[in-house]
């Protein structure tokens, strides 16, 4: 499928960081190093080799050293699926807002530089080396009525309730406090529709031009309540590298 399948991406690595002090004191996490380069880096990489022809990247805490890093493109070169370049722009949170405006916030401020009705999402402080972007991924989450399409990991030691049940239809579940059946941890990798961000499941204004802070997940439980979210189950490599001691497992 060729790259004008592709939709825009959105990079989250505003946030402070605050478990990884001391080493964020100095440098933003996502441009911590795992394996030999940054976090952000093993995104753009995938994104550039899947097709991917503009990310958008909303900063704040030591945002300038993200925009000096990554610049205002990223290109692979002679990789397994040919040479790609990824377009930049950033969302300045920290210059305009004084600092991190949550997920959702976040999101709903950096969407009219998104221009896109569809788009994926990551955050930037996940190392997740073998997830491909795949444009087919793509095409099936526009062809059906989701707002949002969640890729979802076995639990991890830090998080072992999970966050979200999964249907065998292929929809991510809110399930009650009580409820037994399994659920998964959310691995901050989506397809988004923009329609999430707007009444009735977000009332952030457009472009969140208050700079309001707000969280994610009430938007999309509120979506899986009406049916509204899927979600598939991935295995393959994925750390949310929230502790010193997570890097330093994954750099031994």
């Amino acid at each position: 499928m060729s790259a004008a399948a592709q939709v825009p991406a959105l990079l989250l690595a505003a946030g402070r960081g605050e478990r990884m002090r001391p080493l964020t004191d100095t440098m933003p996490k996502p441009l911590l190093q795992v394996q030999g380069q940054p976090l952000l880096v093993w995104h753009l990489q995938a994104l550039a080799e899947a097709g991917v022809g503009e990310v958008v990247i909303n900063t704040a805490w030591l945002g300038e050293q993200i925009e000096a890093h990554c610049g205002t493109g990223f290109g692979t070169h002679h990789s397994r699926r040919g040479n790609h370049r990824v377009e930049i722009a950033y969302s300045r949170e920290g210059r305009d807002f004084g600092g991190a405006l949550e997920t959702a916030g976040g999101i709903a401020r950096a969407l009219p530089l998104v221009e896109s009705d569809v788009f994926w999402l990551a955050a930037g402080d996940v190392y997740v080396p073998d997830f491909v972007f795949e444009a087919q991924a793509v095409q099936a989450f526009k062809a059906s009525r989701q707002l949002a399409h969640l890729w979802l990991v076995p639990n991890p030691g830090h998080n072992p309730r999970g966050d979200f049940g999964l249907s065998p239809e292929g929809l991510a579940l809110n399930l009650a406090a009580d409820d037994p059946a399994p659920r998964y941890t959310y691995s901050t990798i989506a397809l988004l529709h923009a329609e999430l961000f707007f009444k009735p499941w977000c009332e952030i204004p457009v472009g969140n031009p208050g700079g309001l802070k707000a969280p994610l997940a009430p938007l999309l439980r509120r979506a899986m309540d009406a049916g509204r979210v899927g979600a598939s189950l991935y295995t393959g490599r994925w750390t949310d590298v929230g502790t010193p001691e997570r890097l330093a497992e994954l750099n031994r």
